[in-house]
């Protein structure tokens, strides 16, 4: 199953942008692939898990760099050479006045909880080294870029993503498992590029 999950979860993610052209198919379809995977695998890892921290500078630590992200892609937009015409690229996924910050808000505050539990505590491993999860959460943020911006930009984010990954696992590795730290700083992440997205697309 460990296998089948991911695969099932990039195919969420393809269906609901390139079949079904929809922003929220993708997400709801990816969120909606990782909850049935987990219901059936049923790894026996207490929900508590996301909740859980004992030290209090990995929040402030996951905060101060994670909320970082969106501020870098506003000021070097330009650089990373996003498509001239991510506006209308967005609208045709249905995002529009009226759902953009529904949609926001369900990715900022949803997202990072679904995610951590599934890639770090499920997917995760407890080595020190770059490990596969770290991999197979950062790749399928490719679809997600696809036809956005270059192809150095993309192989950029999935490294930059990659590490990301590599880094909340270390964060969950020093806290005995806990996610909390990660959720939050994944939370700040989302938030903040979504916001800059949002700002540059609208």
């Amino acid at each position: 199953m460990k296998w089948i999950a991911p695969a099932l979860a990039y195919l969420a993610v393809f269906l609901g942008l390139f079949v079904l052209h929809s922003a929220w198919a993708a997400l709801l379809g990816f969120h909606a692939a990782i909850i049935g995977s987990l219901l059936i695998a049923r790894p026996g890892i207490p929900l508590s898990t996301l909740l859980k921290n004992s030290n209090k500078k990995w929040i402030a630590l996951n905060l101060l760099v994670c909320g970082t992200s969106g501020f870098a892609l506003f000021f070097l937009w330009d650089v990373f050479g996003i498509a001239n015409d991510l506006p209308s690229q967005v609208a045709a996924l249905g995002l529009n006045a009226r759902t953009w910050l529904p949609f926001i808000a369900y990715f900022a505050l949803v997202n990072p909880f679904v995610e951590e539990y599934f890639w770090r505590a499920y997917l995760g491993s407890a080595t020190k080294r770059l490990h596969r999860s770290d991999l197979l959460y950062a790749g399928f943020h490719a679809l997600i870029l696809i036809r956005k911006a270059p192809i150095v930009s993309i192989l950029f984010a999935v490294a930059a993503l990659a590490l990301a990954g590599w880094f909340w696992r270390q964060v969950a590795r020093e806290e005995d498992g806990g996610l909390l730290a990660p959720v939050l700083g994944h939370m700040a992440a989302d938030l903040t590029i979504l916001l800059a997205i949002y700002n540059m697309a609208t």
